[in-house]
């Protein structure tokens, strides 16, 4: 419910003008004449006029006597989400020394300002994906014997070994028709990167690999440091883990022993979910050990920081097979073909019993996780006047919390730090805190039993801070490119950063209280949750009562499963899907509020992929296209399922069947539309389009794939049949993969 603004006067022009003209008789009872004709009638008039818009105004309560509301309520308002990205270096000069880019620095697109998360050395290299994909055997009886012949000198045959293609990682994936590498696919469940050298770098292979490994380089001492961009837009609800695990991510709850081998490889002890190895000369493989990992074994976009064995650096190489012929076969590297041969390999795989690597969009190196924040400059707040709840501005805002650090000149004229806390509420009466409020950016003292109060005539300053946020952080791909405090290297950004959201506004908050009096920040009834996950960034949340979504039970004591659609969608505006971040902040906000008791879920929605046909006739006088159009965007947003459309404005209903007959009373509710010749519904969940009315489950919500709007008879529903299925994924034990040879004329 919304909350109602108190109207102080509510009287309107005519009550203002009835009262002035009632109380004539009783002040001038000479006053005869009263017709709209008179003076003195216009007079009134215009008095009650200048009345009523005085008390429009006198009735309007200030945002910040509204904010100041929220404050004493503690309720305040959702500060703004930062937006996070990944951006890789690279130096000026392709044989310039490695240069250091410590954590901190800042990096800008434009005049939007992100600080880098992880210390990154700049080596003059550059890193791409490939992956060996399962490739059918050929037809071609040329081909095929080529094959049997790589088979027979690898002493193999067609029953023990898997034909694959390798398929390269393109380095730009913002051009047109870009395909995420999908590592799913793999003959040998490895994601391969290929280290080179830059373009244009001096010397051949070989030397530029001296220099870059000697054993004293820099190499030795510092990581090297991949960034891994993950196809994880569209997560499904086959895909998530129980809070608090990571939502939209498989197999987040699974723990698996290290030293698990791969089939077909060696066992490596490193604590992670997958194994890293770096190729060395004698066609082996060395361990390199995980100094970093922000990805969660490649489950989510973020940086890989690789610590390359330096007992066998030297020995480190391109890996390449005596025969040429069988290179690619068993462990050895995918075949590169006509690509630079590169310094050397890297390569990842899980260990037993995790899942595949899934889809990436983006292999690079040298590379850092950032953030839409800056850190602000020491200011001076002020002095204290010795008074309760005494306020002072920063001059940035919105704060990040955590980072704000305050002190004060105490009268031995040393600056005493005092504590930033998010309420008075818990502290003593000497405490020395201050209340922020980092949306605001401003500080609040306590009143002498709460908290101090600030010293009469006591500076206070702030030591530093970081400030940022807002949809003003989510850039395009390669807007970041300047570098702030190391001038020797250049900086992009490969994928469009993402997550920033504005702060809440007031008057949302205002419609919070009710709720947030009654559960007082506790999850226990289906409303709690529904309203707790409404947080910046999330357009609509649904809670379901016990039900389980590994199992699909609707029965399941104890379970509680939060779906979660986000504000927008680019990329698919008719089935908005929450990205595994939004996941996340939705997950850790529930869990820190729901009762011991409670397995929650956090998931995205489940899209039921349906078609409509319709046939209408159009009014004489209306343009046909137009009415055409109007149809189709009715449509689309009747079946939406983000308010403020859908039958009822709060999108459609979970499990709410999809069903001509109210679809065609929507569709003439369009002016123009004289009546409707048929309108046909079709199910395409299947391998072919069911017509008829679509039945959801109740933890799904229709996705219009299709809508055909024609004058006349329709055609039938969903007569293009949906797309190919992506092959499976390969069983364990993997076969040995083999090189598909190529069909060149």
């Amino acid at each position: 419910m919304t909350l109602p603004l108190p109207v102080l006067d509510d009287r309107d022009y005519d009550q203002l003008l009835a009262e002035l003209r009632a109380r004539i008789p009783v002040y001038t009872p000479e006053w005869s004449d009263l017709g709209p004709s008179d003076p003195g009638i216009t007079l009134l008039e215009l008095v009650a006029h200048l009345g009523e818009t005085l008390l429009f105004r006198f009735n309007q309560i200030p945002d910040q006597t509204r904010l100041w509301l929220l404050r004493l309520l503690q309720v305040p308002p959702y500060p703004p989400r930062r937006a996070t990205g990944l951006v890789a270096f690279r130096a000026e000069r392709a044989d310039g020394p490695p240069a250091p880019v410590p954590l901190g620095s800042e990096v800008r697109a434009g005049a939007v300002p992100f600080r880098v998360g992880n210390d990154v050395t700049v080596f003059p290299v550059t890193a791409t994906g490939v992956v060996k994909a399962i490739a059918p055997v050929p037809e071609d009886p040329i081909l095929r014997d080529e094959l049997d012949a790589i088979l027979d000198a690898a002493d193999l045959d067609l029953a023990s070994a898997q034909p694959y293609e390798a398929v390269v990682l393109e380095p730009d994936p913002s051009v047109a028709g870009f395909e995420p590498l999908d590592v799913s696919v793999a003959a040998d469940r490895c994601l391969w990167v290929a280290v080179s050298a830059p373009e244009g770098a001096p010397g051949s292979p070989e030397e530029q690999r001296r220099t870059l490994l000697d054993p004293q380089g820099l190499l030795v001492r510092r990581p090297l440091v991949l960034g891994i961009g993950i196809d994880t837009h569209r997560p499904t609800i086959d895909d998530v883990g129980s809070c608090p695990g990571e939502p939209g991510v498989a197999g987040t709850g699974a723990t698996v022993a290290p030293g698990a081998e791969r089939p077909g490889g060696p066992a490596d002890r490193v604590d992670s979910s997958l194994v890293w190895q770096v190729g060395v000369t004698d066609g082996g493989y060395a361990a390199a050990a995980v100094v970093r990992d922000t990805t969660d074994g490649l489950r989510r976009s973020g940086v890989v920081a690789l610590q390359l064995p330096t007992a066998r650096l030297a020995e480190i190489g391109p890996v390449e097979p005596d025969d040429p012929d069988l290179a690619g076969v068993g462990d050895a590297p995918p075949a590169l073909g006509d690509r630079p041969e590169p310094l050397f390999w890297l390569r990842a795989f899980p260990r037993e019993g995790v899942p595949d690597i899934g889809r990436l969009l983006w292999v690079g190196v040298n590379a850092a996780e950032v953030e839409q924040v800056a850190q602000a400059p020491p200011e001076l707040l002020g002095t204290g006047h010795g008074l309760s709840a005494q306020e002072l501005p920063l001059t940035n805002a919105p704060v990040v919390p955590g980072t704000l650090q305050v002190e004060v000149l105490e009268d031995d004229g040393t600056w005493v730090p005092w504590e930033v806390v998010d309420s008075l509420a818990a502290a003593g009466p000497g405490d020395r805190v201050l209340a922020l409020d980092p949306v605001a950016g401003r500080l609040r003292c306590g009143d002498a039993v709460r908290g101090r109060v600030l010293p009469l005539g006591a500076a206070v300053r702030a030591a530093g801070y970081h400030h940022g946020g807002g949809r003003v952080g989510n850039v395009a791909p390669r807007a970041i490119d300047r570098v702030v405090d190391v001038p020797v290297v250049q900086v992009g950004n490969p994928l469009p950063t993402s997550g920033g959201e504005e702060a809440e506004t007031i008057t949302r908050a205002l419609e919070r209280i009710p709720g947030e009096l009654a559960r007082q920040d506790r999850a226990v009834v289906a409303e709690d949750f529904r309203e707790l996950a409404t947080v910046p960034g999330v357009g609509r949340a649904e809670c379901l009562p016990r039900f389980h979504p590994p199992s699909r039970a609707t029965d399941a004591a104890g379970v509680v499963t939060v779906v979660v659609w986000p504000t927008e969608d680019p990329r698919h505006p008719d089935a908005p899907s929450a990205d595994t971040t939004l996941l996340r902040a939705v997950c850790q906000r529930l869990d820190a509020r729901r009762l011991v008791t409670t397995e929650l879920y956090v998931v995205p929605p489940t899209y039921h992929p349906v078609a409509i046909s319709v046939g209408l006739a159009v009014k004489r006088g209306h343009s046909e296209i137009g009415v055409r159009r109007w149809v189709e965007l009715v449509l689309r947003q009747y079946l939406s399922p983000l308010p403020p459309y859908g039958p009822e404005g709060r999108g459609w209903p979970l499990g709410r069947r999809v069903h001509g007959p109210e679809l065609e009373a929507a569709v003439l509710q369009v002016e123009g539309v004289e009546f409707v010749e048929d309108l046909l519904v079709a199910d395409l969940a299947g391998a072919a389009p069911v017509p008829g009315t679509v039945a959801l489950a109740g933890w799904e919500v229709p996705e219009l794939r299709e809508v055909t709007v024609v004058v006349g008879a329709p055609p039938a529903a969903g007569s293009s049949p949906p797309g190919p299925l992506p092959p499976p994924s390969p069983q364990a034990p993997a076969p040995v993969p083999v090189p598909v040879p190529r069909d060149e004329c």
